[in-house]
């Protein structure tokens, strides 16, 4: 993107409806309560012909610097500082605000580029409103409506001439052509056969989601990564609201991460707002590759952990376990063994899950975690060729044959691997519908073990044989 652009203003102005205007997908909250937006959110936004960078900003307030408002306008300040030019929305409904005098005479200061925005110009009785913001000294406002996409041309004028047009309309660098491997291999008369096992690729960006319960650790955690603080923290659960995307680099790998809303039990989820949260982190598992879940080492394996994990697991993710707040823990042998323990007796689904001890204060176990995090995602990436499939299905069927289903026994003929991401695998066999639980189990378990597939999950669906002889037997009534 050519240049970095920061919404801010008081809280309850507009600025997430504007964001989400911009990027042209509704990525961040909007709610009528003030103070919705907390961390800062980027994204990629389009104005007419021009394409630059944003971010959305909590509202700014005066508050003490340890309160969580005060951290909240120093995230907001932070995001100031890295913008190229800023989007100070006032909201031309409501008029002025001392708060609004306060927040100019900071951007003033600050040096930076200013675009004066005046939000819901399409209200009744905006005009007072709107002529009001003359008075901030940064020029001539633009009023626009967020909500219904009004004046939008007329803020991409303004943002122009603010930036300039050198920087608002760069050249284009010449265009990098990705390379179709499938397309190279097909020219070269290479064709896909069912005993290809391609190559795991290392350098390929990855999508992690950091999910768990309410002041489990997470951004704390993420902050760690990044080594800055990056995400809204503190002792109150539930600071984090939206699920913020932040992009950094692990041993030269590119690493697209989610912070995510804590997730409290369903029952106790009763306000909105509270509700749009979650709904929001269950986005990012889905869009996800690999999720990593926190837990509270000292408060561990609270039902809504185990249910979290078996969310992530039903939605094809790979997994990883962080026990996060290590440094709390007195005897870090003993309560390890006996979180292993647990993890295997309450985890079935996911036997061999991959499990680390970590801590977000101290940096603690961060370089295991990332470790494990990509050889989970090796293993949710994996293809088996068709050969080693079925010379292990017969091996499995020699050992412990299918079950009798009323009085005739199942045959299973072919396997074969139909998908990766998660592993799927199709079994051809008589009356798929008849194969019992107990015996899917059995082969679950047997790839895990045989094909060194732990803590993801695994999918097998039974198919019927088309019979030949179908056909003239109808024939013959």
């Amino acid at each position: 993107m050519s240049f970095t652009v920061a919404i801010v203003g008081r809280p309850n102005v507009g600025k997430s409806t504007l964001f989400n205007r911009l990027v042209g997908k509704k990525l961040a909250l909007v709610d009528d309560t003030p103070g919705v937006t907390r961390d800062r959110r980027p994204g990629d936004a389009r104005l007419i012909d021009l394409k630059f960078r944003i971010v959305d900003t909590a509202g700014l307030e005066e508050a003490a610097p340890d309160t969580l408002q005060g951290r909240m306008r120093a995230q907001t300040e932070a995001a100031i500082d890295e913008a190229d030019l800023s989007l100070f929305v006032v909201d031309a409904k409501m008029g002025l605000t001392p708060v609004d005098q306060a927040l100019a005479e900071m951007l003033r200061k600050k040096g930076k580029p200013v675009v004066l925005v005046a939000n819901k110009s399409e209200a009744r009785g905006s005009d007072g409103g709107f002529y009001d913001a003359f008075t901030l000294g940064l020029g001539e406002p633009t009023p626009i409506s967020a909500e219904h996409g009004q004046g939008m041309l007329d803020l991409r004028d303004a943002i122009v001439a603010a930036i300039g047009e050198e920087r608002a309309y760069p050249e284009d660098d010449e265009a990098v052509t990705n390379i179709d491997l499938r397309a190279e291999a097909a020219e070269q008369g290479i064709e896909r056969d069912d005993d290809y096992e391609p190559e795991y690729d290392e350098t390929k960006p990855l999508r992690v989601a950091i999910v768990g319960r309410p002041n489990a650790g997470k951004s704390t955690l993420i902050n760690r990564f990044l080594g800055e603080d990056r995400l809204l923290t503190g002792p109150e659960a539930g600071i984090t609201r939206d699920s913020i995307s932040v992009d950094w680099s692990w041993n030269g790998r590119t690493i697209k991460m989610f912070d995510t809303a804590g997730m409290r039990r369903k029952a106790r989820v009763q306000e909105k707002l509270e509700k749009l949260s979650v709904a929001d982190g269950l986005r990012a598992i889905r869009f996800a590759e690999t999720v990593v879940i926190v837990f509270d080492s000292t408060i561990p394996f609270e039902k809504q952990d185990l249910q979290i994990v078996d969310l992530v697991l039903r939605e094809g993710r790979a997994a990883v376990l962080a026990f996060n707040k290590w440094d709390l823990i007195d005897d870090p042998q003993a309560v390890l063994a006996d979180l292993r323990e647990k993890t295997d007796r309450l985890l079935p689904q996911a036997r061999g899950i991959r499990a680390v001890p970590v801590s977000g204060q101290t940096g603690r176990g961060l370089d295991k975690l990332m470790q494990a995090v990509i050889d989970t995602d090796r293993t949710w990436n994996r293809r088996i060729s068709t050969a080693k499939l079925n010379r292990w299905l017969d091996a499995q069927q020699t050992q412990h044959p299918p079950p009798a289903v009323s009085g005739r026994r199942l045959k299973l003929k072919y396997m074969t691997q139909v998908k990766a991401r998660p592993p799927g695998f199709m079994i051809s066999c008589t009356r798929p519908d008849a194969v019992p639980e107990s015996y899917i189990r059995y082969l679950t378990n047997g790839l895990r073990n045989d094909f060194n597939m732990p803590g993801v999950p695994i999918r097998i669906h039974f198919r019927a044989t088309d019979n030949p002889y179908a056909s003239k037997a109808k024939k013959k009534r």
